[in-house]
């Protein structure tokens, strides 16, 4: 099925450029087709090569024409989540709570209570908390982050709000980069990150929700 006609005066959609997520959704397609069999691995290669050297809609629909999904468009990316479409749960936890890194490791993840006051500590060791899956204990929890020679590591979604008070002494203090913006509602938390690095680091990181975890097959594209 060709791409359809535009009005007069507009231009055709097989002459617009194509985005670096249209390619992304074609190589998709064609990983997906290999693992079917429909594709040996020496056209897989050849047809993702045309993929991504492919500038426009008409470059792009031949590429997929002989497959099942020929005709189609190729899949949007997934909308961003919004504030409301992520559930804040607060939940009965401790009033405080420590973690440690004493020449090791130690991690908070998953589904897991935050307490109101929670103290990490890293001494030539590393400490990594993520709050992406957590409950609160209270609408503003405090994390006091200490490290010594070590590394501490805070993670936080993009419906919390958090705020970074601590300093570095010869050592890193980190907020949050802009690359994931908040995505803020009336309930969201408040996460207050202090503390001190010392010859260390305290990096608090915004990113999504966790995804599922991916076989090898799953990363290669081939189920």
């Amino acid at each position: 099925m060709g791409l359809p006609e535009p009005h007069p005066g507009q231009p055709r959609r097989a002459d617009l450029r194509v985005s670096d997520a249209d390619r992304h959704a074609v190589a998709d397609i064609l990983r997906e087709a290999a693992g079917e069999g429909r594709l040996d691995i020496d056209e897989l290669e050849e047809r993702l090569e045309e993929t991504y050297k492919a500038k426009t809609y008409a470059d792009l629909e031949p590429i997929t024409q002989d497959l099942p999904v020929a005709g189609q468009p190729p899949v949007p990316p997934p909308a961003a989540p919004t504030a409301s479409a992520v559930p804040v749960v607060y939940g009965q936890g401790e009033a405080s709570d420590s973690a440690s890194a004493f020449l090791s490791n130690v991690e908070r993840k998953g589904v897991w209570v935050v307490p109101q006051h929670l103290s990490v500590n890293a001494v030539l060791g590393d400490a990594d908390i993520d709050l992406r899956e957590a409950h609160y204990s209270a609408r503003e929890v405090v994390i006091n982050a200490t490290s010594v020679l070590g590394s501490v590591k805070v993670t936080v979604p993009p419906h919390v709000h958090v705020i970074v008070e601590g300093n570095g002494v010869l050592g890193d203090f980190k907020e949050p980069s802009a690359k994931v913006p908040e995505v803020l509602s009336a309930d969201s938390p408040v996460v207050r990150v202090r503390g001190l690095a010392v010859l260390g680091d305290v990096t608090v990181k915004r990113r999504g929700p966790r995804g599922p975890k991916r076989t090898l097959k799953q990363h290669l594209g081939l189920e």
